[in-house]
């Protein structure tokens, strides 16, 4: 044989080698990488931008979590949580959150039917897959203490029976940055209980272009029921989860988390650091960057992906560094950048 057909053998041994691990991993994550692609280009025929929102989206479904979205009205919020329910075949609720709203209208009450001579319970729209809150902050601290128990626990405690919420509960609420009057601020103990705080920007040129191209050519009825959204395959969505949750950490990573979270506590600009939950959910989080990467083992910067969002509602400026212009994805930046990654 001669040295140049040596040499290109050698040549595609190595590239067999290198692209056996690579579609290894691919039929490993291959549920997660199937609902990846078909969610983003189901939801881009609805939602036009966005990307980031759509993608932290499905990271909240992916890790059971709950999930904040924050921006001004009129940025698809509402349209984008409707388009996930058809997209993954769930049910859907929409709450509108008002200052008079109280606990029973979510959770749901017991009455006494006429002819009949025992209380039934009335189950309110929280007995649902994915329910919708919007603008949170406009509902009173009574009702808004109401959801803490559904959105941990997920079950609702009436009367002292305790009913199990559906098993693909999600709670995603909507919240206004620039509007405050009439509002009540979010406990610091439901903030924790979000996976992720989701912010929305306005979206770029071409992409709100789209959206005028899009809504002239719909026949008016609305563009989520002019657009015939394809649902994921049957249980694809329960085979992601598990394929998302068995990602490989190594445990030189459980300490790069651990690390983060806990020089939260100690940061000099920062009132309130990351709970043990917020340890957590930076885990599930990180572990999901992953799978959006077609990884099934987690790298140092899969958790430096997942540590603003999961975080940003977590931790608590000082007034000071408030007043001196800092916000939360700034100092946790300057986090990231402050703990030594390990090295693999």
């Amino acid at each position: 044989m001669s040295e140049e057909a040596t040499q290109h053998e050698a040549v595609e041994t190595e590239q067999a080698e290198a692209a056996a691990p690579a579609a290894e991993r691919s039929a490993q994550l291959r549920a997660t990488s199937e609902l990846i692609a078909h969610a983003r280009a189901e939801l881009g025929r609805v939602i036009s931008g966005q990307r980031q929102a759509i993608e932290e989206v499905l990271i909240a479904i992916l890790c059971q979590g709950h999930a904040l979205l924050e921006g001004v009205p009129g940025i698809a919020k509402t349209l984008m949580v409707k388009a996930l329910g058809r997209l993954l075949g769930l049910g859907f609720q929409r709450i509108q959150a008002t200052p008079d709203l109280m606990p029973a209208d979510i959770l749901g009450t017991s009455i006494l039917r006429p002819g009949a001579d025992a209380f039934t319970f009335h189950a309110g729209p929280v007995f649902t897959d994915l329910l919708l809150v919007d603008e949170v902050n406009r509902m009173p601290p009574r009702t808004q203490a109401a959801l803490l128990e559904c959105m941990e626990e997920r079950q609702v405690t009436s009367d002292g029976v305790r009913r199990a919420l559906p098993a693909w509960f999600t709670v995603f609420a909507t919240q206004n940055p620039v509007e405050f009057e009439g509002t009540y601020p979010l406990p610091e103990a439901q903030l924790d209980r979000f996976l992720l705080k989701i912010r929305m920007a306005y979206p770029a040129e071409q992409d709100e272009l789209q959206i005028l191209e899009r809504h002239h050519a719909s026949s008016g009825a609305g563009l989520l029921e002019d657009t015939a959204i394809s649902p994921v395959p049957a249980d694809l969505l329960a085979a992601a989860r598990t394929e998302v949750r068995a990602i490989r950490i190594e445990p030189e990573l459980y300490g790069y988390i651990l690390a983060i979270a806990r020089r939260t506590r100690e940061w000099p600009t920062l009132l309130l650091g990351a709970s043990p939950r917020a340890a957590l959910s930076l885990m599930l989080v990180a572990q999901a960057a992953a799978a959006f990467d077609g990884r099934d083992y987690l790298v140092p910067d899969d958790v430096k992906r997942a540590v603003v969002p999961v975080l940003r509602h977590r931790v608590m400026l000082k007034p000071e560094a408030e007043l001196e212009g800092f916000d939360a994805d700034r100092v946790l930046a300057d986090v990231i950048a402050g703990v030594p990654v390990p090295r693999q």
